[in-house]
């Protein structure tokens, strides 16, 4: 996955792609609309966050690229890439449990607190992708 050139795109399949985790300084974009909702993009290389509509769908620290990513009502999917491991949150559901695979591997089920909130860390090889994907 290469750098992104714009701080927030849609492919050409209808996925949102986001974040830039070599900026040396912050960066962000306000009001992008996409499927009737307004999306927010911060992003540089010590944190990178996603809303909609004022409400959180995804947080990295340290700073992470996004592509592919993917949500419905069945869950989230996404590729991540960073220099280093990352701690991600994601806003779903309140209090609903969640399959989570990392790659090919299952992690588990993990459950979303009481806020919708699930926060999870995945390790990130300079320049390797990481598919994630989260699932009722």
């Amino acid at each position: 996955m290469a750098e992104l050139k714009e701080l927030l795109y849609i492919g050409t399949d209808e996925t949102i792609n986001f974040g830039n985790h070599l900026l040396e300084s912050k960066a962000k974009l306000d009001d992008f609309e996409f499927r009737g909702n307004l999306w927010k993009v911060k992003t540089f290389k010590t944190m990178t966050r996603l809303e909609k509509n004022g409400m959180l769908v995804y947080e990295s620290v340290p700073g992470t690229t996004v592509s592919d990513f993917r949500e419905s009502e069945a869950g989230l999917s996404f590729t991540v890439i960073g220099n280093e491991d990352a701690q991600i949150t994601v806003g779903l559901e309140e209090s609903t449990e969640y399959e989570v695979a990392i790659g090919d591997d299952t992690v588990g089920r993990m459950a979303t607190n009481m806020s919708g909130k699930l926060t999870l860390s995945v390790e990130l090889t300079d320049g390797e992708p990481a598919t994630l994907r989260i699932m009722r």
